[in-house]
């Protein structure tokens, strides 16, 4: 796949399976040995790891909704700089919902081998998603 097509399939794969919230499309796309480098907590290995943190994911924010800000691509790598929102309706991570609207941004590094999703990296703003859930409290002043 050129670099174009990767994106795209990136993008693609973002809009069908995160905001769509389609983890059967994730079968079609994801390798079946997915490996996670940075795993959610509780996330097993494989394409059924990533099914289980997705889901987590939509189970805490039902409306979750991804946009992409930026994306970069270097042989089969693409970089996505991207923001999410949602409202906490569900049990996140233990957390009892909050009903608060969270944004959180993020940057994930994802492999595309053999037109599958093969490995993603992901740094997200964690922290600052427990703050705003009021988990945490930032920074006070002196």
């Amino acid at each position: 796949m050129t670099l174009e097509e990767n994106k795209e399939f990136m993008t693609f794969f973002i809009e069908e399976v995160i905001n769509r919230k389609n983890l059967d499309a994730a079968n079609d796309l994801v390798w079946e040995d997915f490996i996670e480098h940075l795993p959610f907590p509780g996330q097993g290995p494989g394409r059924d790891g990533l099914k289980f943190a997705l889901n987590s994911m939509f189970t805490g924010f039902p409306d979750m909704h991804w946009i992409i800000n930026e994306q970069i691509a270097e042989g089969s790598k693409v970089v996505t700089r991207f923001t999410w929102t949602g409202t906490h309706q569900g049990e996140f991570m233990g957390i009892p919902p909050t009903n608060k609207q969270v944004e959180v941004w993020g940057i994930v590094i994802d492999v595309v081998s053999n037109n599958l999703f093969s490995e993603s990296r992901i740094i997200m703003d964690t922290v600052g998603l427990l703050q705003q859930l009021g988990v945490i409290t930032g920074p006070t002043e002196a």
